[in-house]
């Protein structure tokens, strides 16, 4: 786990979904835990699987006094993600992306995406992914990639810190649970092979 500067990136601005106010990202672990799901992008298909995941944990992270927040890097998809419902919690979005780069986020070249865009493959993929009803698009840029951060009440610690290396990879629901010694009582969903934005399960 890579070294968190929580002052650091506490510091960054982010600006509510629901309000447009702007807040330092500290704020919102300054009177509870908080799990900080950096979405790659609102449209990405894999991340709105993802979030529709991690929402299965929320009721118990509720309970427990532990707030599920989503960080977008930028507006764009907002609106159509928060119609979804795919995320349990609050959303954010940090539009200058210097969270994602804070914490060591990394961003794709334009040759390691471009592929992922290309063929019938992805029309393939694509027709099987909107068929269990998770549907994404290429708006937004398609360069960053996300990952998690939990971190305990007032700053005091940082419980988690995981990066993706690649657009599939997240963490297991007991992973995420188990931090706060929590017995998740939902049943994970089959991750989707991701191809970049493209997914199916």
């Amino acid at each position: 786990m890579a070294n968190v500067d929580l002052d650091r990136v506490g510091k960054n601005l982010v600006k509510s979904a629901d309000t447009g106010e702007s807040v330092e990202l500290q704020s919102l672990w300054q009177d509870q835990p908080v799990v900080l799901f950096f979405l790659r992008r609102f449209g990405c298909q894999i991340c709105r699987w993802m979030a529709s995941e991690v929402s299965k944990l929320e009721a118990d992270l509720r309970t427990s006094g532990v707030a599920l927040v989503g960080m977008g890097p930028e507006e764009v998809g907002l609106k159509e993600f928060k119609e979804g419902g795919f995320l349990k919690g609050s959303i954010y979005v940090d539009e200058q992306k210097k969270c994602y780069k804070d914490l060591g986020f990394k961003r794709y070249t334009a040759l390691s995406v471009v592929p992922a865009a290309l063929g019938k493959k992805v029309r393939d993929v694509a027709a099987k992914a909107s068929a269990v009803g998770i549907q994404g698009n290429f708006s937004g840029d398609l360069l960053q990639s996300g990952g998690m951060l939990i971190v305990a009440k007032g700053g005091e610690k940082v419980l988690l810190h995981f990066v993706q290396d690649s657009p599939g990879d997240f963490l297991p629901l007991e992973d995420i649970s188990s931090v706060f010694g929590i017995s998740a009582n939902v049943k994970a969903g089959q991750k989707p092979v991701c191809n970049d934005d493209v997914c199916t399960r």
